[in-house]
């Protein structure tokens, strides 16, 4: 398929990532978001007139449908990590991802690839397991024939994840462990993500399954931690919080989400941590979407370099062993 694909929240992380492999693919992109004006520079990631950019909101049929039109393919790569004002769980992974099929089922669109995640389960603890779940029923009812990428923790230049652990031990004298740090992760490099979804929009034969989309080797958290602190040369101490002090800290974030600022970390966040975020054995994966997965070392001192003291212009010789635990 080389022709147009419409690519919802195509200005996130993961999504401006699916925008440009889908147009290193060679195919046209309509890139929908609720603004616009966010997603003027996903243009120059392709040919001249090969990106465009318009307005849609997945909470309202019409936008939905217009960003459609003519189109081959679909991706909807749109939610969030917390809850905040009108942007419920329910309404974006729910709601938007059944309008989202059900439209492009009318609108007899070709393909469609629904970004989901591990953890995806009606039994999760966390609101955002159960609809990630939800919202996989919903496309399944309205597009049955929709392909469903489920990752791991995703790490780029711009993710939330290393970032914000990166950030914090720029300040601060401790990190936290979430459970004692034990919860096993297997992250994914978000370029890994992007050019698997170009392919699954590409491929009849992604049509109806699901791909679990995981990078080649498993971490505990607490060693992910241990990894970040040595490319950002810093020593901290590692301490364990306990389940019921994390349920705090992240009642705190609730309120501080409530506000409209990003929480360090949340309830339902805390609630994730609980279980391992790993693919499931044997299921299908990045290898199955033709994709070699970059190992997470490679990656990571290309962008956290700038959590180190000078930056850029650090001397490698300044590099720290591990940092201590506590």
């Amino acid at each position: 398929m080389k022709g147009l694909v419409t690519v919802f929240g195509g200005s996130g992380f993961v999504g401006s990532q699916i925008v440009r492999a889908l147009a290193r693919s060679g195919s046209r992109v309509r890139v929908a978001v609720r603004n616009p004006g966010r997603g003027y520079r996903l243009r120059m990631l392709g040919d001249v007139g090969q990106i465009e950019v318009v307005q849609a909101n997945v909470r309202d049929d019409a936008s939905v449908a217009r960003a459609l039109e003519g189109a081959e393919g679909c991706v909807n790569a749109v939610a969030i990590l917390y809850e905040s004002g009108r942007q419920t769980f329910e309404g974006v992974h729910i709601d938007g991802a059944r309008r989202i099929a059900t439209l492009a089922a009318q609108a007899g669109v070709a393909r469609l690839t629904h970004i989901s995640a591990i953890g995806a389960d009606t039994n999760s603890a966390a609101a955002y397991g159960r609809t990630k779940a939800g919202g996989e029923a919903a496309v399944r009812e309205a597009y049955p024939g929709a392909a469903i990428i489920r990752p791991s923790v995703v790490f780029g230049p711009e993710d939330h994840f290393f970032n914000r652990f990166a950030q914090m031990a720029a300040t601060s004298p401790a990190l936290p462990l979430i459970g004692g740090g034990h919860t096993r992760m297997q992250p994914v490099f978000v370029a890994d993500v992007g050019a698997a979804v170009s392919r699954a929009v590409s491929s009849g034969e992604a049509a109806g399954r699901v791909f679990e989309l995981g990078g080649p080797e498993v971490f505990t958290f607490r060693r992910l931690m241990e990894m970040m602190l040595e490319v950002i040369q810093r020593r901290r101490f590692l301490v364990s919080v306990p389940w019921p002090a994390a349920s705090v800290l992240g009642a705190v974030g609730d309120l501080v989400a409530g506000v409209g600022v990003p929480p360090p970390i949340t309830t339902d966040q805390v609630a994730l941590l609980r279980s391992d975020n790993v693919a499931a054995p044997g299921a299908p994966g990045l290898k199955e979407l033709g994709v070699e997965p970059n190992a997470l070392e490679a990656i990571i001192p290309t962008y956290l370099y700038r959590y180190r003291r000078g930056g850029q212009y650090a001397s490698q010789s300044e590099a720290l062993s591990n940092s201590p635990s506590a």
